[in-house]
C-alpha cells in the first residue's frame, strides 16, 4: 500500500514538473518572439573595386551583412558589364548593415579613409592599360574609371553631417585634396550573385591574391589597433 502511494506521489510530482516546464518554455518562446530585433543601420560607401571594400568591412565588429552593388548613376538595374563601360554613372559600392550599438556610423566612415586612398582622382596624368588616362580620372590602384571613384552615399541628413565632418577632419592628414563624393543615396542596386563575398569564394583568383587580400590584411591591422576587429576574424 505504501509502495503504491509513493509511486502515486512520484507520478503526480513528475506531471506537475512537466506542466511547469512546458509553461516556462512557452513563456520564453513567446518573450523571444515578442522581443524586438537589435536595431541596425545602413551605410553605403565606395572605395574602388567592391571586392576589396567588402572583404575589408566584413572584418569590422558590429557589421552584420554586406551586399556589393552599384549606386550614384542614372542607369536602372545596371549590369556589371554596363558599369565597367563607365557610362552608367554608377560607382561600385557596398551596402553595410551594422549594429550602431557596437560600431557607430561615424566609426564606419572614419575607417573608410583607412580602407583606400581618397585622393586618387586628383593625381597627375599617366598612361595605364595601354591608353592615356586624363588628369582627374578616378582610380584605385590599377582600376581606372568613374565606377571606382571614392564615394559616400548618405541616407539621412545626420549621415551627411557625420560624413562631411569626418572628411574635413581627415583632410588634415592628407597632402592632396580628398576627392570623395558625398551624395544622397537615390537607389542601390545589388550586384550579381557571383560578386557577393567574392574573396572568401575565390581566394585563389588572380586579382584577389594580388590586390584584395593584401589590402584586407593591411586593413585588418588597422582594425586591431583601433579595437574594431570582429571576434574570430581571420
Amino acid at each position: 500500500m505504501l509502495d503504491f502511494a509513493a509511486r502515486f506521489v512520484r507520478i503526480h510530482v513528475m506531471k506537475t514538473f512537466t506542466t511547469l516546464l512546458l509553461a516556462l518554455m512557452a513563456s520564453i518562446t513567446t518573450q523571444a518572439a515578442d522581443a524586438p530585433a537589435a536595431r541596425t543601420e545602413i551605410a553605403v560607401i565606395g572605395g574602388g573595386c567592391f571586392w576589396c571594400v567588402e572583404a575589408q568591412y566584413l572584418l569590422v565588429k558590429g557589421v552584420r551583412i554586406i551586399v556589393s552593388g552599384y549606386a550614384g548613376g542614372k542607369t536602372e538595374n545596371p549590369t556589371y558589364e554596363q558599369v565597367c563601360e563607365g557610362d552608367t554613372g554608377h560607382a561600385e559600392v557596398i551596402q553595410i548593415e551594422f549594429d550602431p550599438a557596437v560600431t557607430s556610423y561615424k566609426e564606419i566612415i572614419d575607417l573608410f579613409w583607412d580602407a583606400h586612398d581618397p585622393t586618387t582622382v586628383t593625381k597627375e596624368d599617366m598612361y595605364k592599360h595601354g591608353k592615356f588616362m586624363p588628369k582627374g580620372t578616378a582610380y584605385q590602384g590599377n582600376d581606372y574609371g568613374t565606377q571606382y571613384r571614392s564615394a559616400i552615399f548618405y541616407t539621412s541628413e545626420e549621415q551627411k553631417k557625420i560624413a562631411e565632418a569626418s572628411k574635413a577632419e581627415v583632410q588634415k592628414k592628407w597632402k592632396d585634396p580628398i576627392a570623395t563624393e558625398i551624395a544622397p543615396l537615390k537607389k542601390f542596386y545589388p550586384a550579381e550573385d557571383y560578386h557577393q563575398n567574392f574573396q572568401a569564394r575565390n581566394p585563389e583568383q588572380g586579382y584577389v591574391r594580388a590586390v584584395v587580400t593584401p589590402k584586407t590584411e593591411k586593413f585588418k591591422h588597422t582594425l586591431e589597433d583601433k579595437g574594431k576587429i570582429k571576434p574570430g576574424a581571420k
